[in-house]
C-alpha cells in the first residue's frame, strides 16, 4: 500500500453542522451572513426535523466561517470530512467499489455546488478518513484538501 498523503492529514476539510431552529429565514440568515464577509459556501446539505434544523456546511475559509458563527449565535459542531473530485458521474462505481474494498461505512453524502473545470465533487462522511482516502487515492480519485477548496 502507498504512504498515507500526508498533505491530507494536516490541511482535511473542514464541515461545520449547524443546528438551528427550524424556522423560515435561517438559511438565508447564515448564508447572506457568510456572504457579507466574503466566506463562500462551497457544499452544503440540509436536514430537518420537527424541531431543529442541522445544516451541514464546507465553506473556503473555516476559520473565519467559526469566528462568524460563534459571534452570531450560530450554535455549530465542526468534524473533518473527505472531500473528492472525479471527472464525471461514470466514477462514482469506483468511488464506492474503494470504500467496499476496505470496508468503510459511509454515513452520508453530499455535493459540491461547483467544482472548476466541470468536474464532480462530493464530501463524504465516513468512519475512517485515513483509510478510505488513502483506498480512493490508490484507485486515482482525487482526494482534496482545505487548500484544494479555498478561493
Amino acid at each position: 500500500m502507498a504512504a498515507m498523503d500526508t498533505t491530507l492529514a494536516q490541511d482535511p476539510v473542514k464541515q461545520f453542522s449547524v443546528f438551528s431552529e427550524n424556522r423560515v429565514g435561517r438559511l438565508h440568515d447564515l448564508t447572506a451572513m457568510l456572504a457579507k464577509h466574503n466566506v463562500h459556501v462551497m457544499a452544503m446539505t440540509t436536514l430537518d426535523t420537527t424541531d431543529c434544523a442541522i445544516i451541514r456546511t464546507v465553506v473556503d475559509d473555516p476559520d473565519r466561517a467559526r469566528e462568524l458563527m460563534a459571534a452570531n449565535n450560530f450554535y455549530c459542531a465542526e468534524c473533518d470530512v473527505l472531500a473528492i473530485e472525479f471527472s464525471d458521474e461514470s466514477k462514482l462505481r469506483e468511488v464506492f467499489h474503494g470504500f467496499n474494498m476496505v470496508e468503510v461505512n459511509i454515513h452520508y453524502v453530499y455535493s459540491f455546488i461547483s467544482r472548476p473545470h466541470g468536474r464532480c465533487g462530493l464530501i463524504l462522511k465516513v468512519e475512517d478518513v485515513d483509510l478510505a482516502s488513502q483506498a480512493l487515492s490508490n484507485r486515482g480519485i482525487k482526494v482534496l484538501t482545505q487548500r484544494d477548496i479555498s478561493r
